[in-house]
């Protein structure tokens, strides 16, 4: 089940995935009465079908153990993703420094063989220690930006965009370095 089509039954019953079956009992029959086709105020087709198809699934012992499996697994995925976006999962330092990685990868591999200078996805992924998923991003990113291309095999490789931009890098850190480098070199060493 993909995480776009999975849904959260415990949510659905408004209920923890610890409820107990009263709990659940309870809840259901609240939310069944409150969205009822019948209940001419909030009455609501869709997600009382809902609402039944959570209970049937989370009442059932052998139907829950299954959910309780998925359900798991898109729990990590969720605190995975916002602990991402919260930076606690490298977010846009991690990308910055694959693509960085990623350039200088494909940069060198150019150098080396101007004529062969493709790299596989699946070799990148392990050289660069990242996703496929967080692969992907980077190649879509950068083939917009004109850095890489994919050459007739399939392989990746940087493009005269890309080592314009593996140059400028180069020069930005190395000036930034010795801007740096003359700042300690000018303070006045204390006796």
């Amino acid at each position: 089940m993909e995480s776009t089509d999975f849904i959260d039954y415990y949510e659905v019953l408004e209920i923890s995935p610890n409820a107990n079956s009263g709990t659940i009992e309870r809840m259901f029959r609240h939310l069944a009465a409150r969205y009822h086709p019948d209940n001419k105020e909030t009455g609501d087709r869709v997600h009382f079908d809902l609402v039944v198809e959570a209970n049937n699934t989370i009442r059932d012992p052998v139907k829950r153990a299954q959910y309780d499996v998925q359900h798991e697994a898109q729990s990590t995925l969720r605190w995975r993703r916002k602990a991402e976006v919260s930076g606690g999962g490298g977010g846009v330092e991690r990308d910055l420094e694959i693509q960085n990685n990623l350039l200088s990868m494909l940069y060198v591999r150019r150098r080396q063989n101007v004529g062969d200078a493709g790299i596989g996805n699946h070799e990148l992924e392990r050289l660069l220690d990242c996703t496929p998923e967080q692969l992907e991003f980077q190649i879509w990113y950068m083939k917009e930006k004109g850095w890489l291309v994919k050459t007739e095999n399939g392989m990746l490789a940087i493009t005269v965009a890309g080592v314009d931009r593996v140059n400028s890098e180069h020069r930005e850190k190395a000036t930034n370095k010795l801007i740096t480098d003359q700042s300690y070199a000018r303070r006045p060493v204390m006796v």
